[in-house]
């Protein structure tokens, strides 16, 4: 029997792949996914996610829509200058009939999981706000977790600041419930964006996936787009699919170079807030993650290629 997946995201160009992978994944049985305000606001996320599960053929797959807002501190600003202001680069995408699941993400993620009569792993790949809700609101359901993946911080450099990732940047404050001080115990990994900024998929893997049927169509433009952006930002022709590759850390853990760590977030209002430090020392207080910072990245995106494709 398929394991069960649940995603939380904010779609969100490399959300959209990260949702074509798992519904690509006969290995995963995706059995919901809550949405989260981030690359775009929370009623634009929570349309995305409806319309490219649709795209996949699953438009039978709940949607929750969960935080419009970090839990502290309101953010500066949305990712249009990644994503576009619809949050996938202006491609057409229609939206299923009916709407979204009546209950709030970490309701819908609580109920999900305490029904689950198997496993269930959690895909966090926006900002964690709705984790951080989950783990305070229902510590019974978040302890039934398999495992936790999240994508989000840096060891090194980050991407929205000079310390700090996207998503921890977001919301440093769910950052740190989530990763430092959780309240419950969930075996958890960490992707970072060491790891994730070199996972770049070949433009011949963006035109293979072109020729494979109207949504590899439609997830090629995504990507174009996406490409655009990243090349008008001075860093080249690249092509990173950030958060399939935390999908794959559910589906291909073998291929991920992890080092048990503790991870402190900085929640403070200077220019550190959202940066992620990963203490190594095995005496540190405090439980330890899975850090992903590394791992078999030709593989990787191969198992990404071959997935979209598919």
């Amino acid at each position: 029997m398929a394991d069960a997946l649940l995603i939380d995201c904010d779609p969100g160009i490399d959300d959209m792949m990260a949702l074509l992978v798992a519904c690509a994944s006969p290995e995963l049985d995706l059995v919901g996914v809550s949405t989260v305000g981030g690359n775009a606001g929370l009623a634009r996320t929570t349309r995305n996610a409806r319309a490219v599960l649709a795209l996949a053929g699953r438009a039978d797959i709940p949607v929750a829509a969960g935080a419009a807002r970090p839990l502290v501190r309101s953010a500066a600003s949305f990712g249009a200058h990644v994503h576009g202001e619809d949050g996938l680069g202006g491609i057409d995408l229609p939206v299923p009939p009916g709407g979204p699941d009546p209950r709030s993400g970490a309701l819908f993620l609580a109920e999900t999981i305490l029904a689950a009569t198997r496993p269930v792993t959690l895909v966090a790949i926006g900002p964690l706000t709705n984790v951080a809700l989950l783990y305070a609101m229902f510590p019974d359901a978040a302890a039934r977790l398999a495992r936790l993946v999240v994508m989000a911080g840096a060891v090194g450099a980050g991407n929205i600041t000079r310390a700090a990732e996207f998503n921890a940047w977001w919301d440093p404050e769910a950052a740190y419930r989530v990763l430092t001080d959780p309240g419950v115990e969930v075996a958890t990994t960490q992707v970072t964006l060491d790891l994730t900024l070199r996972c770049t998929l070949p433009a011949g893997d963006v035109a293979r996936l072109r020729a494979a049927g109207p949504a590899g169509e439609r997830a090629a433009a995504a990507l174009d787009f996406y490409s655009r952006a990243y090349r008008a930002q001075g860093s080249g022709d690249v092509t990173p699919v950030h958060d399939a590759i935390a999908v794959l850390a559910a589906l291909r853990p073998e291929l991920f170079r992890t080092r048990p760590g503790r991870v402190l977030v900085d929640t403070g209002t200077g220019p550190e807030r959202g940066a992620t430090v990963v203490d190594p020392d095995p005496a540190a207080a405090g439980p330890r993650v899975a850090v992903a910072d590394d791992g078999d990245v030709p593989a990787l995106l191969a198992e990404v290629a071959r997935r979209l494709a598919g």
